[in-house]
């Protein structure tokens, strides 16, 4: 082949390739969400003359663009695979591996989102528990960095004055810290959350200090759903998935689970198994997002109540707590605005209420509403 016909055929090559991938820009249809980066994708933004002349378009455009890429999430694979086992980095968009896991880098602690998140929880005080006689404690769930960045050389946020700030702005509650009974290995290793296989000793210990004594003995059952975690999709690396447990036993089968994700009560599930197949296999708790869920134990020795404001962390740890209580609430202000609340929820006078919120949420609360 001479060196004409060459230049031909790379001409030849190189213009199908862009002309398909034009074809494809120009013709493909939109996705709204990727499921593997757990997040809504650009729309073609609206154009208007204020837009166009101010460059706001072209600013939005550059962001639609680059999410409706054809082939995005292999191109971001390669050049991911590349930067971490090609050119040797040991962190790319903000994501690092380290011990046999990866995770996400924390930033540094923001004090407008912690005011928010104690805001927040001041007005649930001051609107539904001031009056009730109720005993209030609060558990903050550290992000695995927290076992993991510092002592791999990555910046690591200081866990220790994110939570002060927290107990000063919330001193009408009694902490409990759980800091130093959790480990890595409590946590997925692709992903943010802790493994409720794991979890009956943290749930055991919280409850001793809310007085309630839990032993129950669990079943351990492996869900048939490879489980790849936010932090698979997030660096669009090929992973090996993590293995999702849950826990079974007498009490929470013969538990009353009720849901209001729609705003009205329907019998809800202890374990949502269509939901993880046809999602987030963590939502395999309680459903994943949900307004606020019940479960009452029928056989409970005691009529004694217990009241869980949470984000998706206590999705899988709630359960557990089902053997002391003759009712656990779930409550996710994520979801239902807090002022409606007294017009959805009967608040029982004298019960316990636990606030349970990991580090992540506590330091990117404007989602609590």
């Amino acid at each position: 082949m001479t060196t004409k016909t060459k230049n031909i055929v790379q001409t030849a090559v190189f213009a199908v390739l862009l002309f398909a991938l034009a074809f494809a820009c120009w013709f493909g249809r939109d996705k709204d969400f990727s499921n593997d980066e757990r997040r809504v994708l650009a729309s073609f933004p609206e154009i208007t003359w204020e837009r166009l002349l101010n460059v706001e378009f072209m600013k939005d455009f550059d962001t639609y663009s680059q999410d409706q890429f054809p082939l995005r999430d292999t191109f971001r694979g390669v050049k991911t695979a590349a930067q971490f086992y090609v050119f040797g980095r040991a962190e790319t968009n903000d994501l690092y591996m380290a011990e046999g896991h990866i995770s996400k880098l924390d930033g540094e602690a923001s004090y407008p989102m912690l005011d928010h998140a104690a805001e927040r929880f001041q007005y649930l005080y001051d609107t539904y528990l001031a009056d009730k006689n109720m005993n209030i404690y609060f558990s903050v769930v550290p992000d695995k960095n927290y076992f993991m960045a510092e002592s791999n050389g990555y910046p690591a946020l200081d866990y220790a004055k994110l939570t002060g700030y927290m107990l000063d702005k919330t001193q009408y509650m009694e902490y409990i810290d759980i800091y130093d009974k959790l480990y890595l290995d409590d946590y997925y290793c692709t992903d943010s959350h802790w493994r409720q296989e794991n979890l009956p000793r943290i749930a055991a210990y919280i409850a001793d200090k809310m007085g309630v004594k839990l032993d129950a003995e669990y079943t351990e059952n492996v869900l048939n759903i490879p489980f790849e975690g936010v932090y698979v999709g997030q660096s669009a690396l090929p992973l090996k998935p993590d293995t999702i447990v849950y826990l079974t036993n007498e009490i929470l089968e013969n538990c009353i689970v009720t849901s209001y994700d729609t705003g009205t009560a329907k019998p809800g599930v202890m374990y949502d198994f269509e939901k993880a197949e046809k999602g987030d296999a963590y939502d395999l708790y309680l459903s994943g997002a949900n307004p606020f869920v019940t479960i009452e134990n029928p056989n409970a020795e005691t009529d004694r109540e217990l009241y869980i404001f949470r984000d998706s962390f206590g999705s899988s740890i709630a359960p557990l707590f089902a053997e002391g209580y003759a009712k656990v609430t779930v409550i996710d202000i994520r979801y239902v605005q807090s002022a409606f609340l007294g017009s959805l929820i009967d608040f029982t006078n004298g019960s316990d209420v636990l606030f349970l919120y990991s580090t992540g949420m506590l330091n990117s609360s404007l989602g609590l509403r």
